[in-house]
């Protein structure tokens, strides 16, 4: 489970849309990051950097990054990309951030592009590949196929560069079985890291008008949290690291209306893990019948994913064992994903 790993310390700067050569029916990017689609330059970089450099969160031994999001990155000029990049030096090489990390489309990257990159200290290329299934691809207008996916982690890992796959199950066309073999492809390219984002209908997209039109389905809460458990749990027992689960959130996004359909949750990511954490765990409780009460001791770290999202781990725990939790105690001596009961 990810949860063991190091987490480290990333600082988005969102460039929305900015690079890309048209927009994806489910796109809304100035909503998704509440920034204007106003072109991002050194100044604004260097704002971005400044604070949060002075942030109490800040901490080098997070080994920070500096991250360019929501846009095709390497589709940006070549004096764009060499003005973003040159504001973030100073900072790397004052011993702030340790590298950087770019997003882009798995049919934009351009070799002379990604020499310019590898000297400034990118480190990180995360691919939009959404699916690797082309009927997905074609019907959500992406305008690359699963195989331009396939030769660009073949051309970055040959640069030398980190490769992150980013994937958008529920897309129109989807289903459980396209998304159990687009984690297989994945799994056969194995990506340095995951990020899964459930498709959601946002107010103003193309998506939105075929979900108002009846001609898409967007998924359930339900039904994606079991499929972005199943697809974790498959990369992750594969040694593939999913570093992020369900949309961040944002102002813009979050006022009314603006999510018109689809499996947003505040805390979907938590729901995912504390899924995981729920199947992780079900050996070691007791039977129906074994106990009536019953004490739990957990590692520390992994005690909110026992607990589950206000409470409901534990409320699931009572209903599968018809026992009654009455304590929770620290015991970093279990390995993560276990427990140990006593029955009271």
């Amino acid at each position: 489970m990810s949860e063991g790993r190091p987490r480290h310390l990333i600082v988005p700067i969102f460039i929305p849309n900015q690079g890309c050569p048209h927009r994806c029916i489910f796109c809304e990017q100035e909503k998704i990051t509440s920034q204007s689609s106003q072109s991002v330059n050194g100044k604004h970089v260097k704002k971005t950097l400044d604070k949060s450099i002075r942030s109490k969160n800040f901490n080098k031994r997070q080994k920070p990054e500096v991250a360019f999001f929501g846009g095709t990155f390497t589709r940006l000029s070549a004096g764009r990309i060499r003005e973003l990049l040159e504001a973030v030096t100073p900072y790397i090489r004052q011993g702030f951030f340790h590298s950087i990390r770019v997003s882009t489309r798995p049919d934009a990257l351009d070799e002379e592009c990604l020499e310019v990159m590898k000297s400034y200290g990118v480190l990180t290329v995360e691919l939009g590949a959404q699916s690797m299934d082309n009927k997905v691809l074609s019907l959500s207008q992406r305008g690359h196929t699963a195989e331009d996916t396939i030769g660009a982690v073949k051309i970055l890992r040959e640069k030398g560069f980190r490769v992150g796959i980013q994937l958008m199950p529920g897309l129109p066309g989807d289903s459980e079985e396209k998304l159990h073999s687009t984690i297989t492809e994945v799994i056969k390219l194995h990506p340095d890291m995951v990020r899964l984002y459930p498709a959601l209908v946002i107010q103003g997209t193309e998506l939105a008008r075929w979900y108002n039109e009846g001609r898409y389905r967007p998924l359930t809460l339900e039904k994606a949290v079991k499929i972005c458990m199943e697809s974790c749990m498959r990369l992750e027992a594969e040694e593939i690291p999913v570093i992020r689960i369900g949309l961040m959130s944002s102002p813009s996004l979050l006022e009314k209306g603006q999510i018109v359909a689809g499996p947003w949750h505040p805390a979907f990511g938590f729901l995912v893990r504390s899924g995981i954490h729920k199947k992780s765990i079900e050996p070691d409780l007791p039977r129906p019948g074994e106990a009536s009460e019953i004490k739990i001791r957990a590692p520390k770290r992994e005690i909110p994913l026992l607990r589950g999202y206000k409470n409901l781990g534990l409320e699931w725990i009572e209903r599968k064992t018809g026992a009654k939790v009455s304590g929770i105690e620290i015991d970093d001596s279990i390995p993560l994903g276990r427990v140990r009961i006593e029955k009271l």
